[in-house]
């Protein structure tokens, strides 16, 4: 069997490498247009704020060690066109700028996402920086050391965490976005309104409810313009979002209206023998229970091995995705899975109620013990839960997973409130937060 990976960040990586496990002799070639593989560029702020130890560990495969799991590696080749119903593939070898066809058995499109850049006046400015790739990482770490006033736009978790870092370093930093508050597509607006309040506490301006129109450079820096007010500075940040790339197969395959790819529960697209999965590609979202659109590392690896798995005969169902995800700002744990408020619920045609809780992660008796917000989220009629976050200098990050699980197998509120949760003062109060809160639900 001869297999063409298309894209080798973290989808086309663990396809590949999964194929291999199960069809040893299967013939898989990957094709980047880039000379690195499986960046992780969740780690770029953490990077601009010296926390990282080395950035050659951003990696975890290379070339080479793909090479070595028997994979052949065509690196710096630029698939320019695909026909997918013939499994044939017009490729750009873009050091010799030499052009070959070649055909598959199968075709895996793994060709990940782009950043957002809206048209705009000014956004080609050579001072208004991304931060997607390798190359946007090292920019930012060599041009973000030299200057002192920073706007960064976007206050989701790309923005929310360059921002935090950037002011954390000593920068004037302002955060723009043109929601009403800092990380609103992600919790709600109790926990939004702890981490706006470290935002001032260290110095950062909020311009939230404010939509940039516009960049201008000026003699040493750049001016960015919003509909109602100006910020000068030395940089501009972009970090609003991502969209599927898929424009070298569109018009062939399923997709949803912004392009990303519908695959079944086998990753099978609506073409045979072509697989997709990752940022170029839909995932079935649990807490909805229908197709969306969410760009996360973990689908992306989780749907990659399905792949795998799944090439051959169809045997591995994807259980699909509560998008679950965690941030840390000013030393403030933030875990979430699924929808975490009213609102989100909301804008996804659900009709939900929830409750908001704090108590002390463990008892008073200790010596020390730290604050959790807890907010449960659940559908109304059904009482279905359908999301969850959790925020504390102390780290209950997973506890996001345990309600991840819960989704993922249609728990009540009812079920989670009596579910068995260990008691140790060490760690926990008798009545465990999440405990509490899923009584508050019942409560209420």
């Amino acid at each position: 069997m001869k297999v063409a990976v298309i894209g080798s960040t973290h989808a086309g990586v663990f396809a590949a490498k999964q194929i291999k496990a199960e069809m040893p002799d299967a013939e898989v070639h990957i094709y980047e247009k880039n000379q690195t593989v499986s960046f992780l560029s969740c780690g770029i702020a953490l990077w601009i704020g010296d926390h990282v130890s080395s950035p050659d560990k951003m990696f975890y495969e290379t070339p080479e060690s793909l090479t070595e799991a028997g994979i052949e590696m065509h690196m710096q080749h630029e698939v320019v066109q695909a026909d997918l119903t013939q499994k044939q593939l017009r490729i750009n070898d873009l050091v010799n700028d030499e052009m070959a066809t070649e055909r598959f058995d199968k075709i895996v499109i793994t060709t990940g996402s782009q950043a957002v850049i809206p048209n705009i006046p000014g956004i080609g400015s050579e001072r208004v920086l991304m931060s997607k790739s390798w190359d946007d990482a090292k920019l930012l770490k060599e041009r973000t050391a030299t200057v002192q006033k920073v706007v960064v736009i976007g206050a989701g978790y790309i923005g929310a965490e360059l921002a935090e870092q950037l002011s954390l370093a000593g920068k004037d930093v302002v955060l723009i976005d043109a929601l009403e508050r800092v990380l609103a597509k992600n919790v709600s607006p109790a926990i939004s309104q702890q981490v706006e309040a470290a935002y001032e506490a260290h110095g950062v301006t909020l311009a939230m409810q404010q939509k940039v129109t516009g960049f201008e450079e000026t003699q040493d820096g750049i001016r960015v313009e919003t509909d109602k007010a100006e910020f000068e500075a030395d940089l501009a940040i972009l970090g609003i979002g991502f969209r599927p790339q898929t424009d070298l197969v569109a018009n062939q395959l399923d997709t949803l209206p912004n392009g990303a790819i519908k695959t079944d529960q086998y990753m099978q697209t609506s073409v045979p023998d072509v697989y997709a999965a990752g940022d170029a590609s839909a995932v079935f979202y649990n807490p909805t229970q229908a197709y969306d659109y969410i760009p996360l590392a973990t689908n992306a690896i989780r749907q990659g091995m399905l792949i795998g798995k799944n090439i051959q005969t169809p045997k591995v169902a994807y259980p699909g995705t509560q998008a679950s995800s965690a941030v840390e700002l000013y030393e403030l744990a933030i875990g979430t899975t699924g929808l975490t408020s009213i609102d989100n619920a909301k804008a996804k045609g659900i009709d939900a109620d929830a409750v908001t809780i704090t108590q002390d992660y463990r008892p008073d008796f200790m010596l020390t013990t730290t604050p959790v917000t807890v907010s449960l989220v659940w559908e109304k009629g059904s009482r279905r839960i359908i999301g969850a976050e959790f925020a504390s200098k102390h780290d209950v990050t997973q506890s996001a997973n345990i309600v991840s699980l819960a989704i993922e197998n249609k728990m009540t509120i009812d079920q989670l409130a009596y579910s068995d949760f260990f008691f140790q003062p060490n760690f926990s109060q008798p009545i465990n937060y999440l405990s509490a809160a899923a009584l508050a639900a019942l409560d209420k």
